[in-house]
């Protein structure tokens, strides 16, 4: 049976009424029998029926053992980190999500977790910078907004010979196009805010955890510190994921032709992108990935903050926001938007230059979505030649 079809159908219709629908159970508690005597759920902070059913699809989806349902994916990176302890280490890729990035170093530095950022395209590195105090590596891959790829596979090889876990914020490529667990990945990190969810409505996050132990321990952060999906978004993420193979194989199906046609355009100066047979990463990525996702990142030739804002205003389809993955296109301009936490030098150390637009390509005709770039960069130099002309005859 196809994947897509085993996903559809791994949720049954509701026992009790055939609902083919999840039910939403928005309740705080549930009756007992007696005292500590219950239907498996007592509080909807420990457990909910709605919420149990997405975790159990989530596992289902990224072949782990459980998953976890938290109020936003920044919730669920902080779950992972408390598996540490004060003088524990993490090698993380260097130019991780600005969230992670800010949660890492001003939350969990002062309690004695470090971390050591390094470019996990190459495994020597991940080798080189292993030490006996680092209990996990965090790959993002692809990354944000980069789009750099890791090897998976040969990076928990290294890890797990040091008894090093390995966790994958698989958000980017999402488990129709990437599973890490397969790969040997210990824990998958999800925004269900983005691919999961889908359509722009609802902030949420996964943790899917490979065995049994690991689910345990996160299963206890998650009780212990609360800081749970309702039952409402539960109900949206997997509606979301009805539609989720969907959505995703015709966004990078569009979002290819749109890097190629980029990568022509005059004004454009580097495109990120591992569809493109001149990326770095692109035979990783071709082995891993089933295609190669919908994020495209580009500079432009004249490194100018200032213009990558000029273009972004000038987009009438493609919407200025954070965030990505939905049914509608967005835009945004890394360094000052989901990166503006990121100190500069480590920024541009990571290539995130001054000019980067990052697209999160939608559900669109992409005809329509390559002539709304086409003209908002049109736009942007011509009204540039102009104000050159302007200075020239002062």
């Amino acid at each position: 049976m196809e994947a897509i079809t085993k996903s559809l159908h791994f949720l049954q219709p509701d026992p009790q009424t055939g609902a083919i629908s999840t039910p939403i159970y928005q309740t705080s508690t549930f009756v007992q029998q007696a005292p500590g005597v219950n239907q498996g759920f007592d509080y909807s902070r420990s457990n909910n029926p709605t919420r149990q059913a997405l975790e159990d699809l989530a596992a289902h989806l990224e072949g782990g053992h459980s998953g976890y349902a938290f109020a936003s994916g920044l919730a669920a990176v902080d779950a992972v980190i408390k598996l540490l302890s004060a003088g524990d280490e993490i090698i993380a890729v260097d130019d991780i999500y600005g969230g992670s990035f800010r949660c890492f170093t001003h939350i969990y530095k002062k309690f004695g977790i470090n971390v050591k950022y390094v470019d996990t395209t190459s495994v020597e590195n991940v080798v080189d910078a292993i030490s006996p105090a680092t209990k996990l590596v965090w790959l993002e891959t692809p990354t944000n907004p980069t789009l750099k790829i890791s090897d998976i596979q040969k990076i928990c090889k290294v890890a797990h010979a040091k008894d090093c876990l390995v966790v994958v914020d698989n958000t980017f490529a999402s488990p129709v196009l990437q599973q890490p667990i397969k790969l040997g990945a210990d824990l998958i990190i999800h925004s269900a805010t983005k691919y999961l969810g889908g359509h722009s409505d609802l902030i949420a996050g996964l943790v899917i955890c490979k065995n049994q132990e690991l689910g345990e321990k996160i299963k206890f952060i998650q009780n212990a510190t609360g800081a749970v999906l309702g039952p409402q978004d539960s109900w949206l993420v997997i509606r979301g994921i009805e539609t989720l193979h969907l959505r995703v194989n015709a966004q990078a199906d569009s979002a290819y032709e749109i890097a190629h046609w980029l990568q022509a355009h005059p004004q454009v100066d580097l495109v990120y992108y591992p569809g493109l047979e001149n990326h770095p990463n692109h035979d990783i990525a071709k082995e891993q990935q089933s295609k190669f996702g919908s994020i495209i990142s580009f500079s432009l030739k004249e490194d100018k903050e200032e213009l990558a804002v000029d273009v972004v205003q000038k987009t009438k389809l493609f919407k200025l926001a954070e965030s990505l993955g939905g049914i509608k296109s967005l835009l945004c301009v890394p360094a000052l938007m989901t990166h503006k936490s990121t100190p500069r030098e480590t920024r541009l150390n990571a290539g995130i230059k001054d000019s980067l637009i990052r697209l999160s390509v939608g559900t669109e005709a992409t005809q329509d979505l390559i002539y709304d770039l086409d003209q908002a960069l049109a736009a942007t130099f011509k009204s540039k030649i102009k104000q050159t002309e302007e200075e020239l005859a002062v």
